[in-house]
């Protein structure tokens, strides 16, 4: 991963060349519009809200102790994203920035001041009112694009989370290459961090599951439209420095049956391994998940299983960092050595009731958790649970997405999660319930 760290222009020259050779497709920057021309600004607004009612003052991994019995979080996040068009010629230049904003429209200060999941704190205190901003640089040739400052990220190793408030945001530097036609490559190396609830950049970067703080996380991988009709593959590998190696498989093949019926299978496979002074002790994890889903018509029905094969959690950076079928709204099904399995049913509804609602309720069921050879770092940061772990979660989710109108693209979803726990599985036994209402703006 040396070069990845040290040399991105020369990466980015070197899949240029490989490009042209290869008789890429048309560049991306022969339709430069300009940096004003091709500008853009989008406004998301979101109000959410959240109630937890915990079982009998349950404890968790991060609040170490009894909680009360019900946490309660109301907020609302604005996100600004400004986009400028490519300067024209053979080399664009171009900046992005963004600026996210957070007001707490009600919370209850007693069971959540410790652990607010969407509002910002400090010290004891929960803020009234939020905020944090960024700004990328940008050059372009062809259809390679490397971006350098603030900014999210999308890929199965280093994926930022925007499931909550707000999004969480890395900084660094990004190389994004599609000269090879259905053949999309990343480069990266990120050293800074912005958790969702973050009231400033610059944080250091940070293991879920260990707690362990990195200096870098480096990546290089891509995704692959094979020439099989229905089959992609991707495939990344990274380095979270000192603490572990993390390689990844991806597969999603889709086969069309009679009369608007399909089936598919979707592939995840990770291999963590420690590195450099393992910060995190020593780490041998390989961790998979299949799911199988069964289109017909509105309908879709899905079956998954998930195997983690190592004495510690399968582990991640950030908080989206993690694409297994069977990571789901409450737990991930990650623990050492954890067996899981889903069914799930999925349905639009829109034309059995009105366009744009759709449905989903989903069961997972893991077992076979064992924590008692994991290393002491995770020990510390987890607690030791034992032997014997065994959880289930179900989730279900209704969304209705406004189709015309003026309020056209306005998203209503309401999800309510319950997750039941033995006291070997280490997590927390909870209802939840989530209301989240969107409203994306695109201004110019």
């Amino acid at each position: 991963m040396k070069s990845i760290k040290n040399t991105p222009l020369a990466l980015c020259a070197l899949v240029s060349a490989l490009a042209v050779s290869m008789q890429a497709h048309a560049g991306a920057q022969d339709e430069a519009k300009g940096f004003v021309e091709g500008a853009s600004l989008k406004m998301q607004n979101r109000l959410l809200y959240e109630r937890l009612n915990y079982q009998h003052g349950d404890t968790t991994r991060v609040v170490k102790g009894p909680r009360s019995d019900k946490a309660e979080e109301i907020g609302y996040g604005l996100m600004l994203n400004f986009e400028s068009g490519y300067t024209q010629g053979t080399v664009g230049f171009g900046v992005d920035a963004h600026a996210y904003g957070g007001l707490n429209l009600g919370a209850d200060p007693d069971t959540v001041r410790s652990n607010p999941r969407y509002l910002a704190r400090d010290d004891d205190d929960l803020k009234d009112a939020f905020g944090r901003a960024g700004a990328v640089v940008k050059l372009r040739f062809s259809n390679t694009e490397l971006k350098y400052g603030e900014m999210r990220t999308k890929n199965p190793i280093f994926h930022s989370s925007d499931t909550r408030l707000l999004p969480e945001t890395n900084r660094g530097w990004l190389l994004s290459s599609n000269e090879i036609k259905n053949l999309s490559l990343q480069a990266g190396r990120f050293t800074q961090w912005a958790d969702r609830n973050s009231r400033k950049n610059g944080g250091e970067l940070l293991a879920n599951y260990s707690g362990v703080n990195g200096n870098s996380f480096s990546f290089a991988g891509g995704n692959w439209t094979t020439p099989v009709a229905g089959l992609s593959l991707s495939g990344y590998y990274g380095r979270y420095e000192d603490v572990w190696n993390t390689a990844y498989l991806g597969g999603f093949y889709k086969m069309a049956l009679a009369d608007k019926q399909s089936l598919s299978f979707s592939l995840n496979l990770y291999r963590n391994a420690d590195t450099g002074k393992a910060k995190a002790g020593k780490v041998d994890n390989t961790t998979w998940s299949l799911m199988s889903t069964y289109a017909f018509g509105v309908h879709k029905l899905g079956l998954g299983y998930q195997k983690v094969d190592g004495d510690t959690p399968f582990d991640y950076v950030n908080r989206g960092s993690i694409w297994l079928e069977n990571a789901m709204q409450i737990s991930d099904f990650n623990a050492p050595n954890e067996a899981s399995w889903q069914l799930k049913y999925d349905v639009d509804l829109g034309q059995m009731v009105t366009p744009g609602l759709t449905a989903g309720v989903a069961y997972t069921r893991g077992s076979d958790i064992d924590y008692r050879r994991m290393n002491s770092v995770y020990t510390n940061f987890l607690g030791a649970p034992g032997s014997g772990g065994k959880h289930w979660e179900r989730d279900m989710i209704v969304r209705y997405t406004v189709q015309e109108g003026k309020a056209k693209g306005l998203a209503l979803q309401l999800r309510y999660s319950v997750h039941r726990a033995n006291k070997a599985q280490g997590e927390l036994s909870v209802d939840q319930i989530r209301l989240v209402a969107e409203m994306p703006l695109s201004i110019f």
